[in-house]
């Protein structure tokens, strides 16, 4: 990961890290925490998702985002709300750099790890089990630098997403900055998230719901018996795409929007060459046809920073 991405020294030297009996400490919670989630799935799939939650993720959150981040506005003493923070990776990632952070998740057991895993690393961080269109009432009064959605607005509801999105920005001073982080483009031709099939992103719910027995994740198959029952929400929380679209709705049109940066624009060309001939071809045509907003709205994934300036 640091051959592919260069973390600036002033970064790389608050980076803390903890022997391997301090890690198998996080194991056992981890393999718990996924224990209580899952289907029966494959071995193989099972051990690479300890892998993941274990240190990979914190690997790639410190190597592509804080940096990224952290050239926006200096993460440094940021006080910043973190929606969405699961077991606590990306958490750590930003905890470690002298920012004051508050983690809320919707799921109990993940915040279970995640406050073990900041407990290990010897970090400060407050944590929530809120949904997040509760988040003004938990936080009246409180100012933010970031509020971060980390790889969570693609498993809300609609209904939560809009009315999430409306009530961050209003909690925003100017200034402060609404953060989007790896969250599947629903514009992109091929979901790679969760269904790994072509255009399922655009699919209507109900539609796509059906059309899951072609994906090739045997998981993901079985996962959905009943739309009209329980298993509706089930589907739409394993991840459905999010456009532009839920931002005009939700805050103001998209061209008008002070969009910072994106991952994309960042990374420059290091983001290009990690992207296929194809990929690069089919964001130039998205991006000719709406030719006012901002490039990063036609990524694969969306990661936005969007500063509140008024």
């Amino acid at each position: 990961m640091n051959l592919l991405y260069r973390v600036p020294a002033h970064l790389s030297k608050n980076q803390i890290q903890i022997d391997n009996g301090s890690m198998s400490l996080i194991e056992q919670p981890i393999r718990d925490y996924l224990d209580k989630g899952k289907s029966d799935c494959p071995k193989e799939v099972y051990e690479e998702g300890v892998k993941e939650h274990l240190y990979k993720r914190l690997e790639i959150d410190r190597a592509r985002v804080v940096p990224w981040l952290d050239k926006a506005k200096s993460l440094n003493n940021s006080s910043i709300l973190e929606i969405g923070c699961g077991t606590g990776s990306s958490t750590v990632a930003l905890a470690e750099q002298g920012a004051k952070v508050v983690g809320i998740d919707i799921d109990k057991n993940s915040l279970t790890v995640a406050e073990k895993r900041c407990k290990l690393y010897g970090l400060d961080v407050e944590f929530k089990n809120l949904n997040a269109i509760d988040l003004p009432g938990a936080f009246e009064g409180c100012g933010f630098d970031f509020i971060i959605y980390f790889a969570c607005l693609e498993h809300m509801t609609i209904a939560e997403r809009l009315t999430s999105l409306e009530k961050t920005w209003d909690m925003l001073s100017t200034g402060g900055l609404l953060v989007i982080v790896e969250t599947p483009n629903r514009l992109w031709y091929f979901d790679g998230h969760t269904s790994i099939l072509p255009f399922f992103h655009w699919l209507p719910n109900e539609l796509a719901f059906k059309y899951s027995c072609f994906s090739p994740r045997e998981v993901y198959r079985e996962l959905h018996k009943d739309y009209y029952g329980s298993s509706k929400e089930k589907f739409l929380r394993r991840g459905r795409g999010v456009s532009f679209h839920e931002f005009d709705l939700a805050i103001k049109p998209a061209q008008e929007l002070k969009v910072v940066s994106s991952l994309s624009s960042f990374k420059g060309l290091t983001y290009k060459l990690h992207h296929s001939r194809l990929e690069r071809q089919y964001k130039s045509i998205l991006r000719s046809l709406c030719p006012n907003i901002h490039e990063g709205f036609f990524d694969k994934k969306l990661d936005l920073i969007i500063e509140k300036d008024q």
